[in-house]
Order: C-alpha cells, then structure tokens, then sequence
C-alpha cells in the first residue's frame, strides 16, 4: 500500500464505532468475529451440553457444519449443535449477531441497524424478536414492601398481520371512541420501591378484578402494601386477595399520601412511552418483546452485547433476581 493510500485508510478509523474497532484489532491479532462468536456460543453451550430430543448426555463429535462443532446423540442417534432448540438456531451471519446485540442495547430501530449491519432489514426484524424471546423472561420473582400498581394503555396494532380484524388505520390513526375501550391494549406495570418491576399485557379494554388476581397474586407478597389510584379494580382485588390497599385520589389532584404514591410506577410509564415513540407503533403480539426489552435497559441488567448473546441462549443464571 503506498503512502498515500496509508493516510487515508487510516484516516476513516475516526468514523468506526466501538464494535467495529473491536472487531478489527481481532483481525489484526488473527482472530476473526465470526470465529470470535463461535467461540462464544460453543463456551456457553458446553457445561449443559444434551440431546434435544431424548435430553441424553452421552454424545461424542460429528463433524463440523456452518461453523460449528456437531455432536451425535450415542442412544437415538440425533444430531445437533450448540444453537438446536435455541431462539438462534438456522440464522445465518454470525459474525454479525454481538455486533446486532450491541444495537439492542443502544435501542436501534431496525432500518438503523440494518444500515450499521450491512444486511437486510428484514433480518434485523427477525433478530430482534428472536434475540429478546428469552432475555425477556430475566424478570423479578416478586414484588416486596410497599408496591405500586398502575395501568397504561397503547393502542391496539394489528402492524404486519396478513389479516386485519377490522379495517387498516392510516399511519397507526387514532381510536374511535372517547376513553377506555377495545381499541386500546391494557399493560399493567407494578413496581416495588426496590426498583424491580414486573409487567402484564392483560389484554384489550379497561383493566379487571380477575386480570388482578391472575397477574399480581402469585408476584406479590402477603405482607406487601399495594399503593395505586382510585381504580375500583384495585379495592375489590386486595380485598379479596387479603393485602393491605392504600389509595391516592389522582383526580383529586392527591398525589402523595404520606410514603403512599404512585411516582415511581408512573415515571416508569413515562420512560417506556418516550422509549416506545421512535418506533412508530409495535404490534400487540409483539408487545411482551418489547416490555422485557425495556426491563433490561431500564434496569441495567445486561450491559454488554456479549452478555445479552448469552442471555439469549439462556445463560444467565447470575442474573436472577430472588
């Protein structure tokens, strides 16, 4: 390469992001992302490593496909690699998949980490979904002291289905009717003074006494106070379930009772609304994703895009809350 050429390569090092910078001094130190990644994956799998189908521990090496050590199961036969059964498994590219992690945790759109990426979007959508399905369950047991309940409600979206119960809205449009109706998605969010929080798509309409009894009783504890508005789905909840209800008259203008409010659980309403809006809309089947996704960043529970690759695999028993 001449002089010339030399300044100006390395004069577009500026312009690399982290990611890209760390993958490039692997390459110079002979070790290639996508041999990098595999490692990953082929580390994570080992201590568990089991038949898919008969759960059989007795395997021995069959080869190599796709970048990947295959094992053959000695009782059935079967074989398999470390992505089999897992939420990974048949996608391709990857040497690409710590770099997408690394776009999850800066909240990426998916046409933005496409550009980044150099793929499809289509690709980064299917990543998406298939990266969170088991990160998402990294949530809290239960809820302790004093917790906080309130409910916020989305606008039903039918986005991407091939058939649309009701007529298409343009560019996701408004409801039809005035307040709470089947239009719009309820999302429940309880949140203890802890910080844990755990959340529950209850379904379309106004919140109810039995979606109560079927989300928040088996999370919270008998001796928890629960603090939420005036909703009478509340009262008639904690009266029934036997735990101690405290109320504060938000149309009243009463926010705070003494250590009784709801500000916690609403500044978590707002932080998922202000996150949700670059988005444009999600689809409603799609929501839990999207809700565990916003657990891990608000939480700072997964930092690292090595760490969220593990957690997608389901490695990640140190961080279980208890």
């Amino acid at each position: 390469m001449q002089a010339a050429e030399w300044i100006s390569f390395i004069a577009q090092f500026a312009q690399l992001n982290r990611r890209q910078r760390q993958a490039g001094m692997a390459l110079l130190r002979g070790n290639a992302p996508h041999d990098a990644t595999v490692a990953l994956l082929e580390s994570v799998a080992q201590p568990r490593l089991a038949c898919p189908a008969c759960h059989s521990p007795q395997l021995h090496r069959h080869g190599h496909a796709h970048g990947l050590q295959r094992y053959r199961c000695v009782p059935c036969g079967r074989t398999f690699n470390a992505l089999t059964g897992t939420p990974l498994a048949r996608l391709r590219h990857k040497s690409l998949w710590i770099e997408y992690a690394d776009c999850l945790l800066d909240s990426a759109s998916v046409r933005q980490a496409a550009q980044r990426l150099g793929v499809h979007r289509n690709t980064t959508f299917r990543w998406r979904h298939r990266f969170l399905t088991v990160a998402r369950t990294d949530r809290p047991h239960g809820l302790h002291g004093i917790a906080e309940a309130d409910e916020l409600y989305l606008l039903e979206s039918e986005k991407g289905a091939r058939r649309m119960t009701r007529p298409a809205r343009r560019r996701g449009g408004h409801a039809r009717q005035r307040g709470i109706s089947n239009e719009q998605v309820c999302i429940l969010v309880a949140r203890d003074r802890t910080g844990q929080t755990l959340d529950f798509v209850t379904g379309k309409g106004a919140l109810t006494k039995a979606q109560l009894h079927h989300c928040l009783l088996p999370v919270i504890d008998k001796d928890v106070l629960l603090v939420t508005d005036g909703h009478v789905a509340y009262r008639a909840f904690a009266r029934e379930a036997g735990i101690s209800h405290q109320a504060v008259n938000l149309r009243a203008g009463i926010r705070v009772r003494g250590a009784a409010h709801v500000q916690n659980v609403n500044a978590y309403h707002s932080r998922l609304r202000e996150w949700l809006r670059p988005f444009h809309g999600v689809a409603t089947r799609y929501l839990p994703n999207y809700l565990g996704w916003r657990w891990i960043l608000d939480a700072r529970r997964i930092r690292s895009p090595e760490t969220l690759l593990k957690a997608t695999l389901g490695a990640f028993p140190h961080l279980t809350v208890t």
